[in-house]
Formats: C-alpha cells, structure tokens, sequence
C-alpha cells in the first residue's frame, strides 16, 4: 500500500530541515575569529555592526556601494530604530546552507543581490529602497501605535488588560529590529524619531512597579521585557523576579528576550545559567508558571547555538519557552515560509510556536505590512499541519483593544482596509468609560493593498486634509498679518 506522502499531493510537504551554524570566517572581518571567540558573549556584544561603516569593514566588497548608500540614506531619511545587530545575527544573513551547491554567490552584485533578498535583512538592515514611495507611512500610524505609554499605572508598567500587565524594566536591546513597536522608547534617537526616556532610576522605577502589584491583587500575570531583558545585568534581573515571584498574586511570569535568537551566549553563560536555575526553582516553590518569550521571525535564524540555549532554559527549569514573531511581507508571509518556522522551532529548539503578531501601525512600516485579509488566509493556510498546541494565532493587536485573533474582526471594510473590533473589558485609562464595551474600535489595512476605488478614496481623504491644513495655515498667517502696526 503507498504511503499517504507517496499517494497524495499536500499544499506543503513536511521537510525537516538541517540545523546549522554558518561559518562566520566567509565575511572578511571575521575570517581569523575562533570558536571559542564567537561563543563568548562579551566579544559578541563588542562586536556588534552600529553604522554603514562597521558594516563596510565586516563585509569588504562582498556588497557593492550603491547597497552601502542604500542604508545610509535609510538612516538618514526612513529608519525608526539605530542599527545594532549582533555577529550571531549577521551570521545567518546569506551562508552557504542557502545554496544548493553549498557555495554563496560571487562577491559584488551577485552576493548583493542575495543579501538585499536575505529574510532576516530585510528587517535587521532595512534599506530605503525597500520602502514604499506612495504610502512609506499610514495616514493613522503612529510612535507609540499601541497607546502602551498612556496606560502607565507607573513608569514603564502598561496595565492594558484586567489580568496582565507589561513591565519595561529597559529601554535597550542587544539588538534593534526595524519594525520594534516600542520605537518610540527602545533604543537611541534616530533622524526621524526622538526616543522617550525614563525619569525615574531604575530602582525607584522597579520599586514602584512591585508596589502596584501588591496593591493590585487582581493582577497575576506579568511579561518582564523592555527593551530586552538580556541587556539587563543578571543580579538585578534576578533581584526583581526574586521580589516579583514573592507577591501573592502572581501565578505567571514571562521573561521576553529576543536575544534568545540574538544573542544565545548570553543564555548559554555561567552567570545566567545558575541565576536562572535559582529563578526556576522559586517559581515552582511559588506555584508561578515561568516562562521565556522569544521572537524569531525566520527559520534560517534557528542555529544549533539558538537550540542549545533554548534547551538550556527548559533544562534549568523554565516551563515553556515559546515564539512570538511577527508577519512582515518578504519575511514570513507565506504558508511555506511560516510552516517552515515553526517546525525548525519546534523540531531542534524546544520552542514552541505561539503567536504571530500583524506588523504594528508604527512610521515606515507599510512594506513590511499585511493586510487583515492577507493575515486571515495565512491563518487558514497553516492549520493541520503542527500540532495542535503547537500551532500558532495570528493575530492584530487592535489599538486600544489588545490582542485578536485575526478571524475575530466584527465587520470588514475590504475596499477601504477598515476593520472594525469590539472589546470585552476596559483598560486602565476606561475606568470611567461607560461605552468602551460597545464601541467599535478601528484597524486599518496598507492602503497599496486596497483595490484601486480604496486607494482613490484613502488618496482624496489625503488631499483634503492636506487642503484644509494649507488653509488654516494661510488663515492663521493673515490674521498675524493683520495684528501688525
């Protein structure tokens, strides 16, 4: 009797893929770096590319300088996050395991062309030739498109849902994304954006965190990031969850740490091995689920060094490490792509898939962007294939309603890309709010998804304002004008 694989044709065929760590001596800045070098955290951290020029000296002429101009020009005009990305990182750009002959393509405009393609470029190292030219940014985007800073109970502790808060302990990373949602905090200013910062040291900040808890007993869950946690000296992390996993109420813990993927020597070293298994066992002394997040958009990012570090954290007795990425278009938007995602994760990581968030309204972002729809018809796509707990939601984080599932939309607008979402509970900021559990909140689509009667309309709603802001402006003028003598 055939096989079922033998007999029947699927939309995707189960592969599982090789698990490598490509080898990082095929960039000329590191062609004399050592194993033990590259496992070492602190030469990772003191080696991570910040400028077109460190990237230049990495790269050589592997990359042609019109590529070179092309990120340049990005950070001066597009770019919402610095660069920073860590060697682990830069690595899996364009290794010889892409390549059926095992060979990467020829330095200049070949190899450029495989590196301006690459998955995990595409969002580490935007280009501004990869941003759109008629709408670069949504009428309705904004810096902080979640409304995460209005909901502050205390510095950095956005209580958004009845049961759960966040807790940006900082406002770094090891590594920035260009799509991060925290734009508006995380990281140092760029062109475009002056980034907020914190007034209160981190004690008092942490301090006052831990005090609202306590007051708050019907909180119980609380995501620990940032920034990323990892940037963060272990003994003070260490400090806080200590005091966190004591409050009576609290009976989940999330650590959100992107530097699992970005950087797997910081979870791989003595330090934050021993400190997390001190962690661990509190926990389960306490009763507290504890769990590690991590974000990894693409499977060529998953190294046998990503593995090993994520086996090590369930190994010092975290519960459940789990993926939280994000669809962004040239990325993972294809059933093939994220399937392959999440079965490399699940397969050699011990990690398991758990959500794929809708790339935020945040400035620039509308390349990276899917519409609802587009979003709806991956959600189908993948079902069936993982298993059941293992198989992912996709998901809009509705502004100023939270997180829903993207087949949870109330009514559509498809041709004017407006999706309209109710709520079921009030945030911190609707105490008082007696219609926030019947008002439809709004999602927008990119408007270069529309059909061409949404596009003519977004474009005419863009003209008038436009018009009308000219006018006020010419008005205000002439009554200043008038004032005189």
């Amino acid at each position: 009797m055939p096989l079922m694989s033998d007999a029947i044709e699927q939309p995707y065929t189960y592969r599982r893929r090789a698990v490598v760590e490509p080898d990082w001596r095929r960039f000329p800045g590191w062609s004399h770096v050592t194993a033990t070098e590259w496992a070492d955290v602190q030469w990772q951290r003191a080696h991570c590319v910040k400028s077109v020029r460190q990237l230049q000296s990495l790269m050589g002429d592997l990359l042609t300088d019109e590529l070179y101009a092309d990120l340049a020009r990005d950070q001066a005009e597009r770019a919402t996050m610095s660069m920073l990305v860590t060697p682990q990182m830069l690595n899996t750009m364009v290794s010889e395991e892409m390549w059926a002959d095992g060979r990467m393509p020829a330095a200049g405009e070949d190899f450029t062309r495989a590196f301006r393609a690459d998955r995990v470029r595409r969002y580490m190292l935007p280009v501004f030739s990869d941003r759109r030219t008629d709408w670069p940014t949504h009428p309705f985007a904004s810096r902080d498109s979640l409304h995460e800073h209005d909901m502050w109970v205390t510095e950095g502790l956005t209580h958004r849902y009845p049961t759960k808060v966040l807790a940006e302990l900082l406002s770094t990373c090891p590594q920035y994304c260009g799509h991060c949602t925290r734009m508006d905090l995380v990281g140092n200013s760029t062109p475009q954006v002056t980034k907020l910062k914190f007034d209160l040291k981190p004690m008092d900040r942490q301090a006052a965190m831990l005090d609202y808890l306590q007051r708050t007993p019907t909180v119980r869950d609380v995501v620990v990031s940032g920034g990323d946690v990892a940037n963060m000296p272990w003994r003070s992390l260490e400090s806080f969850l200590d005091r966190l996993l004591r409050i009576d109420n609290i009976r989940d813990v999330r650590l959100a740490t992107k530097a699992l993927m970005g950087l797997p020597q910081h979870w791989l070293s003595d330090e934050v091995l021993q400190g997390m298994e001190r962690v661990a066992l509190i926990a389960r002394q306490r009763g507290v689920n504890l769990a590690v997040h991590t974000h990894v958009n693409a499977a060529q990012s998953v190294t046998p060094l990503v593995a090993k570090a994520a086996k090590a954290m369930i190994a010092a007795g975290v519960g459940a490490v789990r993926n939280q990425g994000v669809l962004m278009r040239g990325v993972n938007a294809t059933p093939k792509d994220l399937l392959d995602l999440c079965f490399t994760l699940q397969d050699d990581a011990m990690i398991q898939p758990y959500y794929f968030y809708m790339c935020d309204m945040i400035p620039f972002s509308e390349h990276w962007r899917l519409s609802l729809r587009q979003a709806q018809g991956l959600q189908h796509a993948i079902m069936g294939y993982l298993p059941g707990f293992a198989t992912p939601r996709i998901v809009c984080d509705v502004p100023f309603v939270g997180k829903r599932w993207v087949h949870q939309v109330d009514s559509y607008d498809t041709e004017k890309g407006m999706s309209f979402w109710r709520k079921n509970y009030r945030t911190s900021i609707e105490a008082e709010d007696v219609a926030a559990l019947s008002r439809q909140y709004v999602y927008y689509d990119p408007i270069h998804t529309l059909p061409a009667a949404g596009q003519e309309w977004w474009r005419e709603q863009h003209d008038a304002a436009a018009t009308h802001e000219t006018n006020t402006k010419a008005a205000a003028a002439s009554r200043e004008a008038s004032l005189v003598p």
